[in-house]
């Protein structure tokens, strides 16, 4: 008996900044796409303003180039490898391109604040396995944003303190739009338990005799 290949499928894991999904999808040991990298860049004239404010608004999905992120889990779920840009955060800039290589796993994460955004749009390209949007409490988030951010200094303390601040009150809003989109809300116990059962689910179907 002879094994055949499955399609390669993806499972995007959204949730708010500072939800854990960067952790959450290194503790799978899963092939991961970090969905930030496709920022676009600070002089990029389309991008948003928070209102009423002079700041950027990288919450908004206007910051982001959700095409190019699309088109990256598309060759990677037909071929298992891509190039994806290398951005830096603290300079709002992409710096370089590097290769990914899956290995021709059957499942990955792309995970990102915006990966709720392209769950239709995976969806109707075959590509997608789950989505799910990991939800807490939104003081546990803001602690663990700040710290993350003020740590790998993302941007300027006091821009940092009013993006947490407004991020907070808006928590709920945003799981609930997520939610919305099609990203199932969870608790990261609960998340990693669905990651579990559907990357077992994916492993199987690898395996099934031709």
């Amino acid at each position: 008996m002879s094994s055949h290949p499955i399609p390669t499928r993806v499972v995007l894991l959204a949730g708010p900044s500072g939800s854990g999904k960067s952790s959450l999808a290194a503790l799978t040991g899963l092939p991961v796409l970090h969905l930030d990298d496709f920022y676009k860049e600070g002089d990029d004239p389309s991008l948003p303003a928070v209102e009423g404010s002079a700041d950027v608004d990288w919450d908004s999905p206007g910051s982001w180039d959700a095409e190019a992120a699309v088109a990256a889990i598309a060759e990677l779920c037909a071929t298992g490898r891509t190039t994806v840009p290398v951005y830096d955060i603290a300079t709002s800039a992409r710096v370089g391109r590097e290769p990914l290589d899956f290995g021709g796993a059957p499942l990955f994460i792309a995970e990102g604040i915006f990966a709720a955004d392209i769950v239709a749009r995976c969806a109707e390209l075959g590509l997608l396995a789950d989505a799910l949007c990991l939800r807490g409490r939104p003081s546990t988030t803001f602690r663990r944003r700040l710290l993350r951010d003020l740590r790998e200094g993302r941007k300027s303390f006091p821009f940092l303190l009013r993006r947490g601040w407004r991020l907070m009150r808006a928590e709920r809003a945003i799981v609930a739009r997520q939610s919305a989109l099609g990203a199932r809300p969870c608790t990261k116990p609960e998340a990693l338990t669905r990651l579990r059962t559907t990357e077992a689910g994916a492993q199987g179907a690898s395996c099934a005799p031709a």
